[in-house]
């Protein structure tokens, strides 16, 4: 069964770069008992930058246990719960493979949250993980983990059992929008919403029919 196996919040704010006076709440940490769960995000985190990485559309990062296992194989260190900056380490669900719009119930307390975007390597995240062209890497291994919005709050802890709820009609997943995104992919999602499959975010939205309008893509 998926399940949440760590519960992370920001543990400190660092400057990015550091002496920059700017600040960063990449440097999550795994926290005990149950955390409420609201539209902005967990009780006790914080996201500094709201234009790239949060807001209501992107208010929880998701990270599977499978992906940081391989990534702990790749690099030769361990990849504890937050170290990317996640919120919620799962365990027995793909999460990059998920479909935009597919909705997950997390635990008992009716807290359910929807996929909305995958996670875009940075330069903060480069910095704090200090691997040679991790930007790149990251991308190239194409299992970016998944952004929620919160569709109905409630609390989390680890140990809680993930449902995923029928997935939207169409094809296009997590790991299909991290950018660059794959051939059609942004033209699709427009399709998709056109259709009622499925409502982007206004982020999502704006970015798919960009790309879809973009020399070279598939008419939408």
């Amino acid at each position: 069964m998926a399940r949440i196996t760590a519960v992370c919040v920001v543990h400190a704010l660092l400057p990015n770069p550091p002496g920059s006076g700017v600040l960063t709440a990449i440097d999550k940490r795994p926290v005990g008992g149950r955390v409420a769960v609201g539209p902005l995000g967990l009780a006790g985190d914080r996201q500094m930058d709201t234009r790239d990485h949060g807001g209501a559309d992107q208010a929880v990062y998701l990270y599977a246990d499978e992906d940081a296992a391989w990534w702990a194989a790749e690099l030769g260190r361990d990849i504890p719960p937050g170290l990317f900056g996640e919120n919620l380490r799962t365990s027995g669900i793909d999460l990059s493979a998920t479909r935009i719009g597919q909705r997950l119930r997390i635990g008992d307390s009716g807290l359910v949250v929807e996929v909305t975007a995958a996670r875009n390597p940075c330069v903060t995240f480069a910095r704090r993980m200090a691997e040679p062209h991790w930007v790149k890497r990251f991308t190239q291994h194409r299992a970016p983990g998944a952004y929620v919005q919160v569709a109905t709050t409630g609390t989390v802890a680890a140990g809680d059992a993930i449902l995923a709820f029928p997935a939207p009609d169409h094809d296009v997943t997590v790991a299909d929008i991290l950018l660059p995104p794959k051939p059609g992919a942004m033209a699709r999602l427009v399709d998709a919403e056109r259709s009622g499959a499925v409502e982007l975010s206004v982020r999502l939205r704006r970015a798919a029919l960009r790309s879809a309008a973009s020399p070279g893509a598939t008419p939408p």
